[in-house]
């Protein structure tokens, strides 16, 4: 399958997860396959903080998080970049929140606990979308 690239280089993911063990999950499910993980956040609030300095290609948002929850922060993001690709983190159970972040317009989303294979492919199916 080789890498990723687009022409400035390896696709740029951004982590966002208060789980260290998640977001080491995501690293390890992506950068064998040629993604570059540009940073990591514990909530919405560091995301944000994070997003504009980083620019990355897609990012991974965990729905509930403290500080700042992930639709808030996913919708935060869609104001500056409404075409930014976000695949949403959530466990089993969050229908409500799925449905609020399908109203925000983000379609893609990864069930925890995830496995290698299933988020690979998820970012994969987001990148060929135009």
């Amino acid at each position: 399958m080789g890498e990723v690239k687009t022409d400035a280089g390896p696709i740029k993911v951004m982590a966002v997860d208060d789980s260290p063990v998640a977001r080491k999950m995501i690293r390890k499910a992506l950068e064998p396959h040629g993604f570059l993980v540009v940073g990591e956040a514990g909530n919405g609030k560091e995301a944000l903080e994070l997003y504009s300095r980083l620019q990355p290609d897609i990012v991974t948002m965990d729905i509930t998080m403290p500080v700042m929850d992930g639709l808030q922060a996913a919708a935060r993001i869609k104001e500056i970049n409404p075409q930014q690709k976000i695949i949403m983190l959530s466990a089993m159970g969050d229908e409500d929140l799925l449905n609020e972040a399908r109203a925000m317009g983000i379609k893609d989303f990864c069930a925890k606990p995830f496995k290698a294979e299933q988020l690979l492919e998820k970012v994969r199916l987001l990148l060929e979308k135009k």
